[in-house]
């Protein structure tokens, strides 16, 4: 619990003044609460905080590369021992893909090992179902939104290209734990189906 709090803070201390991102985290934490229920109980914490965390490298104090996943990543290690934290917002998403594209892979690869475990993949469902506004939305409207926002030409729609299966593996994974999971509640404000 000392973890979220911290990341909590930190995010509203850095992502307030950025408005609609601030609403978006503020979505993606709240998903992360409600899904947290599929995750190891040792990682519920975690998740709250990388949901918390995930977008802190679009603050411009932070932003170095300008790439969000990776500045955010190395200014959550540079301040204590976050390790674990870092490397799954250093990978929310499905970010390798957008790192090709940028040409930051191998960077993002050499400083941040990627991880393959439920709380990453919730991590990813909680992004990839909440909106650049904090609506809920469905992955496909998700991925609608972003193109739609990003052109088909934008280093980020171009890294969607590439990332969309792994984003569907990762959601689906999600929505078969929370299935078989009887303290998960139906899920209510859209539908998760991929």
């Amino acid at each position: 619990m000392l973890l979220t709090s911290w990341a909590a803070s930190s995010a509203e201390r850095f992502l307030v003044p950025l408005g609609d991102r601030w609403s978006h985290v503020q979505q993606v934490a709240k998903q992360a609460r409600w899904v947290a229920e599929v995750v190891p109980e040792e990682d519920r914490d975690v998740l709250v905080a990388a949901a918390y965390l995930h977008d802190v490298g679009y603050a411009p104090d932070l932003a170095v590369t300008g790439f969000h996943p990776l500045d955010g990543a190395r200014w959550i290690r540079s301040q204590g021992p976050y390790e674990r934290l870092a490397r799954l917002v250093a990978h929310h998403s499905c970010a390798i893909y957008e790192a090709q594209v940028r040409g930051l892979a191998d960077s993002l690869i050499a400083e941040f090992e990627l991880e393959e475990s439920a709380t990453y993949d919730a991590l990813v469902f909680c992004d990839m179902t909440t909106g650049p506004t904090g609506a809920t939305v469905s992955f496909d409207e998700r991925l609608a939104e972003i193109y739609e926002r990003y052109g088909p030409d934008h280093q980020v729609s171009l890294a969607l290209n590439s990332s969309r299966h792994c984003l569907t593996v990762c959601c689906e994974r999600t929505i078969a734990r929370m299935k078989q999971s009887p303290a998960q509640p139906i899920y209510g404000a859209a539908d998760p189906s991929i």
